[in-house]
């Protein structure tokens, strides 16, 4: 399969974005057609068997941003990762009525039908969800506002934040909530009792993961230390040897 240095080294073979919405598209297209030849079409038995069945084994829970795509952050194939997108990478606490609940149908899907192993809600730098959130920005504050009401659900991690790095400058106030939103949404897939009975037994697990945009780091939260420790090998090595041990 093609990975992403072979996806950024055939974009000079697209359509040139000149910005206008007509090539924007254009791009698109070509890029349809560069991985039909150069990935499809010499790996069709990889996807005839795709076709038939998925089984993915993680699920990512992640932003909207454009910047951000868990597939590609992670180098994964087609069929690797089950994924949700939305807005702050934020996931809901368990709600039992009528209401249109997309992420947490996702949820649902994935662990009772999917039986994925692992959960990763993957948040980044510079979320514009979570700028909105923390600075109160009057373009989304608006009582009918979808955005603003669905950063409700981080409004916990928001004023923890205010109490943790209330002397620190708005940046590093971002950089917190950040993760704090995170941690929220963890604790939220446990309210979840399908996942919580999962995680109990050990047939499932939930990590919480960022990626700085900046420096090309990805951290992962510890929660013995409840802090966000920088993904490496050795630190791989650990999670695994601890998943073990859980089972």
């Amino acid at each position: 399969m093609s990975r992403v240095c072979d996806r950024i080294e055939r974009r000079d073979q697209r359509a040139p974005d000149n910005g206008s919405n007509e090539m924007a598209i254009d791009k698109l297209a070509a890029g349809f057609l560069a991985f039909r030849s150069g990935s499809f079409m010499p790996n069709r038995e990889f996807f005839a068997a795709l076709a038939n069945k998925q089984s993915p084994k993680v699920m990512v829970i992640g932003c909207s941003d454009s910047r951000v795509d868990p597939a590609i952050l992670t180098n994964a194939d087609p069929g690797d990762l089950f994924m949700v997108r939305n807005v702050a990478n934020l996931v809901p606490p368990c709600a039992m009525d009528d209401a249109k609940h997309g992420t947490s149908a996702a949820l649902q899907f994935a662990v009772t039908a999917l039986n994925v192993e692992h959960i990763i809600v993957l948040g980044h730098v510079n979320c514009g969800g979570i700028k909105a959130l923390l600075t109160g920005d009057p373009g989304v504050s608006h009582v009918h506002s979808f955005i603003a009401n669905w950063m409700q659900i981080a409004d916990e991690a928001r004023r923890r934040t205010l109490v943790i790095a209330r002397h620190k400058s708005i940046e590093e106030q971002l950089r917190t909530l950040e993760r704090e939103a995170i941690k929220t949404s963890l604790a939220n897939l446990l309210s979840f009792p399908w996942i919580a009975e999962r995680v109990e037994d050990g047939r499932l697990a939930i990590h919480g993961w960022y990626f700085d945009l900046d420096d090309g780091n990805m951290y992962v939260f510890t929660p013995e230390t409840d802090t966000f420790a920088l993904l490496s090998p050795e630190l791989i090595g650990s999670l695994v040897a601890r998943r073990e041990a859980q089972r």
